[in-house]
């Protein structure tokens, strides 16, 4: 058989798989996807070990394997958890958008303000949180509930941590976001590399697929599991 039967044969054997494959990856890039998280940088709200529910074409429809938009799609909102490419290295980030453009951000000692609107904190039960690494425990969290500036939702402090807890206040600019994690003191975020380009913005995290415990050799969490984000 000459090589290029060989190949016809192949592709007549192989033609409805790799079409699958193709159309499934598409997909994934397009469309909808799911990201593990490996850090802690979105504690309580997201936990190592969770695999996250990503919708892509909620921010435009992309041409699969690249960032062109074929449609405009809705612009991050304030409060929406988003994956993006880390201005750095390139690397996909999943965090929280804190402003975007147009916002005045300022940040003192932990208490974060928009537009001259300070956010207003009460204090939660560290001891109720389930599925906090233990390496996280040990240095004794504070969970405040951040309200005032979007969707209410739970932050970490870890006092006992060196952090960068205070920026000069700043104006997001055309087309950018300000982005930082739930964490606030174990985040790298726009505090360390800057504002975020609407292009490199991936989709919205909308809520966990499935999560495993590194800390019980990847044991099931079944209570987070499809639990939405917020």
């Amino acid at each position: 058989m000459s090589p290029i039967e060989r190949l016809a044969s192949w592709w007549r054997d192989y033609r409805g798989t790799l079409l699958f494959l193709v159309l499934m990856l598409g997909f994934r890039s397009a469309w909808a996807d799911w990201v593990t998280v490996p850090t802690g940088s979105m504690n309580p709200t997201i936990l190592e070990g969770d695999r996250v529910l990503v919708d892509k074409h909620v921010f435009g429809l992309r041409i699969p394997f690249t960032h062109v938009h074929l449609t405009a799609g809705a612009d991050p909102a304030r409060g929406d958890i988003v994956v993006f490419d880390s201005p750095t290295d390139g690397t996909s980030l999943i965090k929280r958008v804190i402003g975007v453009p147009g916002d005045v951000v300022a940040l003192d000692g932990d208490r974060l303000s928009v537009n001259g609107h300070r956010s207003h904190y009460t204090v939660r039960d560290a001891q109720a949180l389930r599925g906090l690494l233990a390496e996280t425990t040990r240095q004794h969290p504070l969970v405040l509930r951040e309200a005032g500036l979007g969707p209410p939702h739970d932050i970490l402090i870890l006092p006992e941590r060196l952090a960068r807890r205070s920026i000069p206040t700043v104006v997001v600019p055309p087309g950018m976001y300000f982005m930082m994690g739930d964490n606030r003191d174990n985040s790298a975020d726009s505090r360390y590399f800057g504002f975020v380009p609407r292009s490199d913005i991936v989709g919205r995290a909308t809520r966990v697929l499935v999560s495993l415990d590194p800390d019980r050799h990847y044991a099931p969490r079944s209570a987070r599991f499809l639990a939405p984000l917020t």
